[in-house]
Protein backbone atom coordinates (compact mmCIF):
# COMPACT_ATOMS: atom_id res chain seq x y z
CA UNK A 1 0.00 0.00 0.00
CA UNK A 2 1.49 3.43 -1.33
CA UNK A 3 -0.24 5.78 1.14
CA UNK A 4 0.76 9.36 0.23
CA UNK A 5 -0.30 12.71 1.46
CA UNK A 6 -1.57 16.28 -0.17
CA UNK A 7 -2.84 17.94 3.23
CA UNK A 8 -2.84 17.45 7.22
CA UNK A 9 -6.08 15.41 6.55
CA UNK A 10 -6.27 13.96 2.91
CA UNK A 11 -4.41 11.50 1.61
CA UNK A 12 -4.46 9.96 -2.31
CA UNK A 13 -3.20 6.49 -2.73
CA UNK A 14 -2.84 4.20 -6.07
CA UNK A 15 -4.97 1.24 -5.71
CA UNK A 16 -5.52 -0.21 -2.40
CA UNK A 17 -7.08 -3.95 -1.74
CA UNK A 18 -9.67 -4.72 0.51
CA UNK A 19 -7.34 -6.20 3.22
CA UNK A 20 -5.84 -2.80 3.38
CA UNK A 21 -8.84 -1.48 4.95
CA UNK A 22 -7.58 -2.65 8.63
CA UNK A 23 -4.71 -0.78 7.98
CA UNK A 24 -5.80 1.94 6.95
CA UNK A 25 -7.95 2.22 10.05
CA UNK A 26 -4.94 2.02 12.50
CA UNK A 27 -3.21 4.58 10.53
CA UNK A 28 -5.81 7.00 11.28
CA UNK A 29 -7.40 6.62 8.36
CA UNK A 30 -11.89 6.89 8.67
CA UNK A 31 -13.12 8.15 5.21
CA UNK A 32 -12.24 5.76 2.04
CA UNK A 33 -13.28 7.31 -1.11
CA UNK A 34 -13.14 4.75 -4.54
CA UNK A 35 -12.08 7.00 -7.51
CA UNK A 36 -11.79 4.10 -9.71
CA UNK A 37 -14.56 2.89 -11.74
CA UNK A 38 -15.32 -0.52 -11.37
CA UNK A 39 -14.84 -1.10 -15.12
CA UNK A 40 -11.32 -0.52 -14.51
CA UNK A 41 -10.44 -3.83 -11.83
CA UNK A 42 -11.66 -7.12 -10.86
CA UNK A 43 -14.63 -8.20 -9.16
CA UNK A 44 -12.14 -8.71 -6.20
CA UNK A 45 -11.45 -4.73 -6.04
CA UNK A 46 -14.92 -3.22 -6.99
CA UNK A 47 -16.75 -0.54 -4.98
CA UNK A 48 -18.94 -3.40 -3.04
CA UNK A 49 -16.13 -5.71 -2.50
CA UNK A 50 -14.28 -2.75 -1.32
CA UNK A 51 -17.56 -1.12 0.61
CA UNK A 52 -17.91 -4.20 2.36
CA UNK A 53 -14.11 -4.52 3.36
CA UNK A 54 -13.82 -0.94 4.88
CA UNK A 55 -17.21 -0.88 6.92
CA UNK A 56 -16.11 -4.35 8.53
CA UNK A 57 -12.88 -2.00 9.75
CA UNK A 58 -14.84 1.11 10.59
CA UNK A 59 -14.26 2.57 7.82
CA UNK A 60 -16.37 5.29 5.95
CA UNK A 61 -16.76 4.44 2.01
CA UNK A 62 -17.73 6.83 -0.12
CA UNK A 63 -17.99 5.95 -4.45
CA UNK A 64 -17.24 8.81 -7.13
CA UNK A 65 -15.56 6.99 -9.80
CA UNK A 66 -13.66 9.23 -12.12
CA UNK A 67 -12.27 9.41 -15.45
CA UNK A 68 -10.83 11.78 -17.68
CA UNK A 69 -13.85 12.49 -19.55
CA UNK A 70 -16.10 12.83 -16.69
CA UNK A 71 -13.55 15.17 -14.29
CA UNK A 72 -16.57 17.79 -14.83
CA UNK A 73 -17.17 20.68 -12.82
CA UNK A 74 -20.31 19.21 -11.28
CA UNK A 75 -18.00 15.89 -10.74
CA UNK A 76 -15.59 17.87 -9.60
CA UNK A 77 -17.52 19.86 -6.66
CA UNK A 78 -19.03 16.54 -5.71
CA UNK A 79 -15.76 14.88 -4.94
CA UNK A 80 -14.95 18.06 -2.96
CA UNK A 81 -18.06 18.15 -1.07
CA UNK A 82 -16.98 14.44 0.12
CA UNK A 83 -14.07 15.67 1.26
CA UNK A 84 -14.91 18.69 2.85
CA UNK A 85 -17.98 17.04 4.00
CA UNK A 86 -16.46 15.45 7.22
CA UNK A 87 -13.67 16.13 9.64
CA UNK A 88 -12.41 12.91 9.19
CA UNK A 89 -9.10 11.72 7.39
CA UNK A 90 -9.27 11.50 4.30
CA UNK A 91 -8.19 8.56 1.58
CA UNK A 92 -8.98 8.66 -1.63
CA UNK A 93 -7.64 5.67 -4.34
CA UNK A 94 -7.76 5.45 -8.07
CA UNK A 95 -5.60 3.20 -10.16
CA UNK A 96 -1.81 5.32 -9.57
CA UNK A 97 -3.48 8.36 -7.44
CA UNK A 98 -2.91 10.57 -10.44
CA UNK A 99 -6.98 10.95 -10.72
CA UNK A 100 -7.21 11.45 -7.24
CA UNK A 101 -4.52 14.23 -6.67
CA UNK A 102 -5.84 15.79 -10.33
CA UNK A 103 -9.26 16.06 -8.69
CA UNK A 104 -8.69 17.29 -5.41
CA UNK A 105 -6.31 20.25 -7.36
CA UNK A 106 -9.03 21.31 -9.08
CA UNK A 107 -11.22 21.33 -5.92
CA UNK A 108 -9.31 23.21 -4.40
CA UNK A 109 -8.20 26.05 -6.86
CA UNK A 110 -10.29 28.93 -5.78
CA UNK A 111 -9.46 28.37 -2.22
CA UNK A 112 -5.43 27.56 -2.33
CA UNK A 113 -2.55 29.32 -4.25
CA UNK A 114 -2.09 27.02 -7.52
CA UNK A 115 1.88 26.84 -6.69
CA UNK A 116 0.88 25.55 -3.48
CA UNK A 117 -1.24 23.01 -4.87
CA UNK A 118 1.28 22.29 -7.19
CA UNK A 119 4.03 21.68 -4.51
CA UNK A 120 1.16 20.06 -2.10
CA UNK A 121 1.26 17.34 -5.25
CA UNK A 122 4.83 17.20 -5.97
CA UNK A 123 5.99 16.04 -2.23
CA UNK A 124 3.49 12.98 -2.83
CA UNK A 125 4.86 12.31 -6.15
CA UNK A 126 2.42 13.52 -8.72
CA UNK A 127 3.71 16.17 -11.59
CA UNK A 128 1.05 18.86 -11.60
CA UNK A 129 2.70 21.52 -13.41
CA UNK A 130 1.21 21.76 -16.45
CA UNK A 131 -2.17 22.00 -15.06
CA UNK A 132 -1.02 25.75 -13.61
CA UNK A 133 -3.01 27.56 -16.00
CA UNK A 134 -6.24 25.60 -15.19
CA UNK A 135 -5.54 26.14 -11.89
CA UNK A 136 -4.71 29.54 -11.88
CA UNK A 137 -7.89 29.87 -14.45
CA UNK A 138 -10.00 28.51 -11.57
CA UNK A 139 -8.63 30.59 -9.11
CA UNK A 140 -9.61 34.16 -11.25
CA UNK A 141 -13.25 32.61 -11.64
CA UNK A 142 -13.47 32.31 -8.47
CA UNK A 143 -11.99 35.61 -7.47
Amino acid sequence: MDIRQLTPGFFVAPQIAPEDMERLAALGISLVICNRPDEEVPPSHQCEAMREAAERAGLAFAVQPLTHQTMTPPVIAANRALIDGTDDTVLAYCASGTRSTVAWALGVAGDLDPDAIITAAQSAGYDLRNMKPTLEAIAAQQS
